[in-house]
């Protein structure tokens, strides 16, 4: 059985892998998860696609290796449609979430994807402008620059959820 710092680097590497070859900052994480961990279910990865590039690439939005770290953890402590209906007002996601949140800002300045940018590139880009986005693509955003951001998303997230959630 491997270690919690060998799962947290599996999950690192393959988040690292998935966005450098497949993109969608968001999906890259809960499949490393998914796969790494037996976190979330493929239902989630689909509904997240949208959060890529901080809400639909707007960058103007949560960061979406951040929302798909958010997505994992809730998926285990988040409140379920049976709470939520009776109006379950107490929970504990937010004690999980909030970890990695704070690692996350730590990290990068703000959860924001054109401030992670302007963090790691020197600058935002508009990806939406197919000119903006070749700039992009050609700083390493799928090189070393955002895998980089969903592998350290994938570790954290790892970590809190072996750490906390599975014990």
């Amino acid at each position: 059985m491997k270690s919690k710092e060998e799962l947290a680097d599996q999950a690192y590497r393959l988040a690292f892998k998935y966005e450098a070859e497949i993109g969608s900052c968001p999906q890259c994480v809960l499949a490393s998860l998914l796969e790494t961990l037996n976190v979330g279910e493929p239902s989630i990865l689909k509904a997240s696609d949208a959060l890529a590039g901080g809400t639909t690439l707007s960058t103007s939005g949560t960061c979406g290796a951040l929302a798909g770290g958010l997505l994992a953890i809730s998926s285990i402590a988040g409140r379920d449609y049976k709470d939520f209906k009776a109006g379950e007002k107490k929970r504990r996601v937010f004690r999980y979430t909030r970890k990695l949140y704070d690692q996350f800002v730590n990290m990068y300045g703000s959860p924001v994807c054109q401030d992670v940018q302007k963090k790691i590139f020197g600058r935002s880009f508009n990806l939406l402008d197919p000119e903006e986005y070749k700039g992009f693509e050609k700083a390493g955003a799928h090189v070393d620059k955002c895998p980089g951001v969903s592998g350290n998303v994938a570790r954290w997230a790892a970590e809190i959820i072996l750490d906390e959630l599975k014990q």
